[in-house]
């Protein structure tokens, strides 16, 4: 399973899953969640942190400062506006997934609001070089854990038998294979892990198995989860692990 803003929920929901994505994210929410999407200002802005420089190309750090408004100077996230903890994750998947919002197997679909806005920041980076930089800059960032809960309902004794398939790629504690091209869990706060599971169950991640061939391997493993209390069961489990 390839994974790495919801308010908390609350009481079990087994109704399964093939209801409309629409209507179950819409249901289970307590209250609105903002997405933010960068204006033209902002966006130019990033654009310019991120483009070519005279003399010396950029450093990873210089690049991240286009990042630092959604994801914060330490690499922590902020779940108001969708944006995940990325510090610490590894060099590999970072550029991984950079390369897929570029190109555009992550972060086109319609109903992929943070993806979205990820996405041209993403393209504004100028060659590999500087996609490199920036990930192996953010891999350094101290990983945090111990994220204050947004999804309550979850069971983490149910969602253990749950994760058992997941064991195979993503390891017992979380702790993901490169050789797989599977991340780390452990450390990722609940809600970014509900949010993706469902992405991928909508085929909003893993649609497209040309484009993106791991997250279509990820999204035939989503898809065997029953219905939103498993997600919520399984995310409680992964939230045991230590990062």
């Amino acid at each position: 399973m390839a994974l790495p803003a919801f308010i908390p929920v609350s009481g079990e929901d087994s109704r399964p899953l093939t209801e409309p994505a629409t209507k179950r994210r819409h249901e289970i929410s307590t209250m609105p969640v903002r997405i933010h999407l960068p204006s033209a200002t902002a966006l130019a802005l990033a654009l310019s942190a991120c483009g070519p420089t005279t003399g010396a190309p950029a450093s990873g750090e210089e690049l991240y400062d286009a990042c630092e408004n959604c994801h914060g100077s330490d690499g922590a996230g902020n779940p108001d506006i969708e944006a995940p903890q990325i510090a610490g994750l590894p060099q590999w998947y970072i550029e991984a997934q950079l390369h897929k919002f570029r190109s555009g197997a992550r972060g086109a679909h319609p109903d992929d609001a943070p993806g979205m806005r990820m996405r041209p920041l993403s393209m504004s980076m100028p060659n590999d070089e500087s996609v490199t930089a920036v990930a192996r800059y953010v891999s350094r960032l101290p990983r945090q854990g111990n994220h204050e809960p947004k999804v309550a309902g979850g069971s983490a004794t149910r969602g253990s038998g749950y994760y058992a398939p997941c064991v195979t790629c993503h390891g017992a504690s979380g702790q993901g294979n490169p050789a797989l091209n599977a991340p780390p869990l452990a450390g990722s706060p609940d809600w970014y892990l509900t949010a993706q599971l469902r992405k991928f169950i909508d085929g909003v991640r893993g649609g497209d198995a040309a484009a993106d061939p791991t997250g279509a391997q990820m999204r035939a493993m989503a898809v065997t989860l029953p219905n939103d209390q498993a997600i919520k069961d399984v995310v409680a489990h992964i939230m045991t692990f230590e990062p």
